[in-house]
């Protein structure tokens, strides 16, 4: 019950900042951001764990300061990125134990990275022509995978998948979890055509006048955007596994427990972390060729 509430208040409040007009791309990159601290310093308590002591004040300006530079100069965010990288290993050089330098640096620079440089990939989707339509296409992609796995593992989950890192996932659940992507991706299709065709229609004008970008639009054939659900679906999977491994690394079972029924803020977006990135670079790769 605790899970479904808390997805229940969250999932609107994104959805509401995914449908914000371009003028507001600015609270949704500092949202996304805030997310992203958030997650960070999560992360860093888990490296703590294992023995590294990150700058947790350094690492936080250094993320921040990522968001803020890719919101003004895009262009400039992977300079910025080893600029800030840097500056992270000359700190730690500084004002750390020299004993603690390697395992100190190292997890601050993962920490800009895991967290940061992948969460940019979501406001530089915002920022595309059709870009909530992205994020909604991103987000329900990752949630139907998530929600058919849990529920069909827990119903005929047999063959464990990677007992070492998550006992709990079955390969039956992952299966179940694509085919769940691969379904909600059709839907969403489906329903962005029925919108383009039904442009004339009382609901689809009232859409267009009260909130433009709720107007789903999806260019190329279904089985561009079924594809890409599969492989969305694949990289949010593994994902999943990677911040697996991380808290078994740790010790813990969750990576905090600001979310009540999810855990901590990285538990909620671990699959965002990696299906971000790939449906960004995706993207660059068909948009070129």
């Amino acid at each position: 019950m605790k899970r479904l509430i808390t997805a229940a208040v969250l999932i609107p409040i994104v959805l509401v900042l995914v449908f914000l007009g371009p003028r507001w791309q600015w609270l949704f990159t500092l949202a996304v951001a805030a997310v992203a601290a958030l997650a960070g310093w999560e992360y860093m308590a888990l490296s703590r764990r294992c023995g590294a002591n990150p700058p947790r004040i350094a690492t936080m300006v250094a993320l921040l300061a990522l968001f803020a530079v890719d919101f003004e100069w895009p262009d400039l965010t992977p300079a910025l990125f080893g600029i800030l990288g840097l500056g992270l290993l000359v700190y730690c050089t500084f004002f750390k134990p020299v004993q603690e330098t390697i395992a100190d640096a190292s997890a601050s620079i993962f920490c800009l990275l895991y967290t940061g440089l992948t969460l940019i990939a979501l406001p530089a989707l915002r920022e595309q022509a059709n870009g909530p339509s992205l994020l909604v296409f991103l987000l329900f992609v990752v949630w139907a995978g998530d929600t058919a796995a849990y529920y069909a593992g827990r119903a005929w989950g047999r063959h464990k998948m990677a007992p070492t890192l998550s006992p709990g996932k079955t390969w039956e659940g992952a299966i179940a979890s694509v085919a769940g992507s691969v379904v909600v991706a059709a839907v969403l299709v489906s329903l962005a055509t029925v919108m383009q065709e039904s442009s004339n229609s009382a609901i689809v004008s009232w859409l267009e006048r009260v909130c433009p970008s709720a107007v789903l639009s999806y260019p190329d054939e279904i089985w561009y955007w079924v594809g890409l659900a599969a492989v969305i679906n694949v990289a949010g999977q593994v994902g999943d596994l990677a911040e697996s491994a991380l808290k078994r690394s740790a010790g813990v079972k969750d990576s905090g427990n600001l979310l009540p029924g999810h855990g901590g803020v990285l538990d909620r977006i671990d699959a965002l972390l990696l299906a971000g990135p790939v449906l960004w670079y995706a993207q660059v790769i068909h948009q070129r060729f």
